[in-house]
């Protein structure tokens, strides 16, 4: 979880840095837009195949960059999704 959390950071950096030139206005739609996508691309992967659940925490972690309620989102998603990956491991621990 922790090379996750690392990979995410390095993209809100990142796309902070290339929109930084933009006006406040436009880079706020454009981080509505691209999260926005990113997030129903991650709630689409629950019911289809795909890793929906670390789609939906990049979707947040973009969000994230301009808007505090995303932030406190994103800090929740992380604890469940360690917690998930937490119980994961033990129960295949417990198999093997």
């Amino acid at each position: 979880m922790r090379y996750f959390r690392m990979e995410v950071n390095i993209v809100n950096d990142r796309l902070r840095r290339w929109l930084a030139p933009l006006p406040a206005p436009l880079r706020r739609i454009l981080i509505v837009l691209i999260g926005s996508t990113v997030l129903i691309a991650g709630v689409l992967m629950l019911v289809l195949p795909g890793p929906g659940i670390l789609v939906i925490i990049v979707g947040l972690a973009i969000l994230a960059t301009e808007f505090a309620w995303a932030e406190a989102l994103l800090v929740g998603a992380r604890r469940r999704a360690a917690r998930l990956a937490k119980k994961f491991r033990a129960h295949n621990d417990r198999r093997a």
